[in-house]
């Protein structure tokens, strides 16, 4: 899901050409814009009345102002003019000039509402985003709806006084307090900040300190649950103790979670904005949620040099989503899941460096900018050490808070503190596009007079020229601990000799995933990423199910379709043969196919039987399985072409699938249960034996 809402990727293209027509040349430090806002929110009607008393800097009289188009600006206080200029959309670029250096306020009012557009992310999975709305459901508003005077290429501070309906509470970045008996609400931030966010719905509101930790947790829901509440406010404490700790002091006085009234996962400056059903998923305050709190250090805090690259979607996902999964000892598979979503939704045409990341926009870029930023990262942290590598962190964000910084500030740091040059580094990393395809080579063995000698050649196979890496070379020995070598490559084949005490028995080129590189053969389990992360394939409706599960397919496959028309759905019997030319999809346990693609699977069997069927997991113990309540997925490589199915009994149990299936593309298998399609069962097979692993003859 997204994790930063920022107004100012959206308005990059716009804000340049602003800067453009009539600004003067940027400052090292953009001018600082004092806002006293008083909000009128009539939610029913979908209007605001803003009155705002801007203080702006002496440095110039003429600024470029923005402002929704329906809100009608009017100066009631100041010696200025407001002049509109030209129109972007549904924002209108206003001329204010002053003609005495002083506060001017500005009188507004109208309607802000724009319907959620829905955006394909990839087969079967959308997203929800809208520009900024007031609804009877609850308010939403960024910079970029328009709802206060956005000057470009400046941060604000501000005072912000809120009236809504009785019952009503809003929620902005910074300190405040919100009473919904009278519906008033404050907040104010005196730190730059690059965009304001004001979020507003009928609250139950939670709240919860901790010794030693200044700022406060805070929980908004829609409906009142003080079980859900507390688990969030517990983890909230924990993950801002824990991240003040390894990276610098938290920089705001609360952090809020904001149930919206969308799906939706937003990071905003204090608070993070999530969907009711999203918040609700057991997983997230462990995976989803530590991201969106490390935020509020990286890029809402420090903030991002867009221009220059996103470095703060690879350094977050590395500190949070994999850093937890390293301390409870799954860092190799965290690792080898990385490196997985760049193989399976990068494809050559996709490509980019990390210095043209900017924000999400699909799964190839957030492989690209979540994930290769990640192991990007992971790398520096093995080339400086963990002390260099987390006081570098530590010494760059005391540098850059609530300023903006790029990879070359994070490069000065890590410099500055490890008294290395980086320049090569960040150069083949930040800058350049694609991986490193590695290869072995002539690996022999031989017995010598003292013990032993194993040689070989590594190989880089991509057709780009060749990466400088630095390789682990893991050789496990007969009656020792396994030998361990860095070797530094910096040409397209590196050649080996080593000597060894103890007889070798097998060979293996960075076994753990340390190195970003593309997978090798037997390294590259079938999981359902491999399908949803491509551009073409087949959905294979079952002819012969009963009603209402073959509708019921057909809605499952027409909903995965959409936006996707590179994938076709046919019926089962539209081919003789499972075909192997694309990726499919295969549903139903009536699907012609479903014995093909059963027929000597490495990693699983299924028997029919008299009532239903029988599973059994060839390389792992057999789960619990009951056909007639339960919805199976299993994967498998046909033809080096990857193939899923999906079965299952209950009808009522496909919309859910449809939903959740899509979010579940890292695994190998899965079982659901009733209608709800709970999780029961989640897994990736085992890896076969690696094309960088070489067992040893004697």
């Amino acid at each position: 899901m997204p994790a930063r809402r920022h107004a100012a990727v959206w308005l990059i293209g716009l804000f340049t050409a602003l800067l453009l027509m009539n600004s003067p040349p940027l400052l090292a430090a953009p001018p600082l814009i004092a806002h006293q806002l008083n909000v009128e929110i009539d939610p029913a009607a979908g209007r605001i009345a803003v009155t705002d008393q801007m203080r702006l800097p002496e440095t110039q009289n003429q600024w470029t102002v923005l402002l929704h188009r329906g809100l009608n600006p009017q100066i009631i206080d100041g010696t200025a003019t407001l002049t509109p200029s030209t129109s972007f959309g549904h924002l209108v670029a206003y001329r204010l000039t002053l003609h005495t250096p002083e506060a001017v306020t500005l009188r507004y009012s109208g309607q802000i509402q724009h319907a959620l557009e829905h955006i394909d992310a990839h087969l079967g999975r959308t997203h929800q985003h809208s520009l900024g709305t007031i609804a009877p459901e609850g308010v939403f508003l960024d910079g970029s709806s328009g709802w206060y005077p956005r000057i470009p290429e400046t941060y604000q501070q501000f005072t912000l006084n809120i009236q809504l309906p009785v019952g009503w509470s809003a929620v902005a970045q910074g300190a405040g307090t919100t009473d919904p008996t009278t519906g008033q609400s404050q907040w104010s931030e005196s730190q730059p900040q690059d965009d304001l966010y004001l979020m507003a719905g009928r609250f139950q509101v939670y709240r919860q300190r901790a010794a030693g930790l200044a700022a406060e947790a805070q929980v908004y829901l829609r409906e009142p649950d003080a079980a859900l509440a507390e688990r969030y406010l517990t983890a909230t404490l924990e993950l801002l103790a824990f991240y003040s700790d390894l990276i610098g002091p938290y920089p705001f006085a609360k952090f809020a979670l904001v149930e919206n009234f969308w799906e939706s996962g937003y990071g905003m400056p204090s608070f993070t904005v999530l969907g009711p059903q999203v918040m609700r998923l057991p997983f997230i305050v462990q995976t989803a949620y530590p991201h969106e709190i490390l935020h509020n250090w990286w890029g809402n805090s420090v903030y991002i040099d867009y221009e220059s690259g996103n470095w703060s979607e690879g350094l977050t996902n590395y500190l949070a989503d994999y850093w937890f999964m390293e301390r409870s000892g799954r860092g190799s598979e965290g690792r080898r899941d990385l490196l997985k979503s760049f193989a399976d939704y990068v494809r050559q045409a996709r490509d980019f460096p990390l210095t043209q990341f900017k924000q999400r926009h699909g799964t190839a870029s957030q492989a690209i900018g979540y994930n290769k930023g990640a192991m990007v990262f992971h790398m520096l942290r093995r080339e400086l050490g963990d002390e260099h590598f987390i006081q570098s962190l530590r010494q760059f964000y005391a540098d850059h808070r609530f300023r903006a910084a790029h990879y070359a500030d994070l490069r000065r740091a890590f410099e500055t503190v490890s008294g290395r040059d980086l320049q090569s580094f960040f150069a083949t990393w930040i800058e350049r596009s694609g991986a490193p395809q590695l290869a072995l080579a002539d690996i022999q063995t031989q017995r010598t007079a003292s013990g032993y000698r194993i040689s070989g050649r590594i190989q880089q196979t991509q057709i780009t020229p060749p990466y400088p890496l630095t390789l682990p070379l893991v050789i496990d020995l007969e009656s020792a601990a396994p030998h361990r070598e860095l070797i530094t490559m910096t040409e397209r084949e590196h050649s080996f000799d080593l000597a060894l005490s103890t007889q070798p028995k097998r060979l293996q080129l960075d076994p753990e995933f340390e190195v970003f590189r593309a997978l090798a053969p037997g390294e590259l389990p079938v999981t359902l990423s491999n399908l949803f992360g491509a551009e073409q394939g087949w959905i294979l409706i079952p002819a012969a199910a009963p009603e209402p599960l073959r509708s019921g397919y057909q809605h499952l496959a027409e909903r995965w379709q959409t936006g996707h028309r590179g994938w076709q759905i046919r019926e089962d019997r539209a081919f003789d043969q499972l075909p192997s030319d694309r990726p499919v999809w295969l549903l139903g346990w009536e699907n012609q196919h479903f014995a093909t693609f059963a027929d000597h699977a490495a990693d699983f069997t299924v028997t029919p039987t008299a009532q239903s069927h029988t599973l059994k997991f060839n390389r792992l113990n057999t789960p619990p399985f009951n056909s007639a309540t339960d919805s199976l997925v299993l994967t498998r490589w046909f033809d080096h072409t990857a193939v899923a199915w999906m079965g299952t009994h209950v009808a009522d149990a496909l919309p859910a699938l449809a939903r959740k299936l899509p979010h579940y593309g890292q695994y190998s298998y899965l079982n659901f249960s009733g209608a709800e399609a709970t999780n029961q069962l989640k897994g990736q097979w085992p890896s076969g034996e690696s094309a960088l692993s070489v067992r040893l003859e004697p």
